[in-house]
């Protein structure tokens, strides 16, 4: 065992093969890593939780919006309503479903916004 007076000196005595083969290693985790996230689709579990829920919700919307259509349709006065709301600016659209209660769901109290978005997007996009 050869002395060592100051701790920084160790690694004076590691054989400069050990040295080489290390900072190998570490380099190598580290571009390993760089070229799995950015390149070869690597991802982390909070990232795969995040995608999940907001496909999730996208699909809730999807499966929700055609029963606010057909709400809408079914009252009186669908024509005006409708030539309304395609004058109304994105925003207004949303808003004007939401206070129709179009977008009120069975069970629930409030309308639901990203539904309403949906709706009105479905509506004035649908040749009447």
């Amino acid at each position: 065992m050869i002395p060592i007076a100051n701790p920084r000196d160790i690694f004076m005595h590691i054989p400069a093969m050990v040295m080489s083969a290390t900072f190998g290693l570490i380099g190598g985790v580290v571009l390993a890593g760089i070229i799995g996230f950015n390149w070869l689709g690597w991802v982390t579990n909070d990232t795969v939780e995040r995608t999940a829920r907001l496909r999730a919700e996208a699909a809730v919307i999807s499966a929700l919006s055609p029963i606010c259509v057909q709400k809408f349709r079914e009252e009186a006065g669908v024509d005006e309503r409708l030539i309304k709301l395609k004058r109304d600016s994105a925003w207004q659209q949303t808003n004007f479903i939401s206070r129709g209660g179009w977008a009120t769901l069975p069970g629930r109290s409030k309308p639901d916004l990203d539904v309403a978005r949906a709706c009105a997007a479905a509506l004035v996009g649908a040749k009447t």
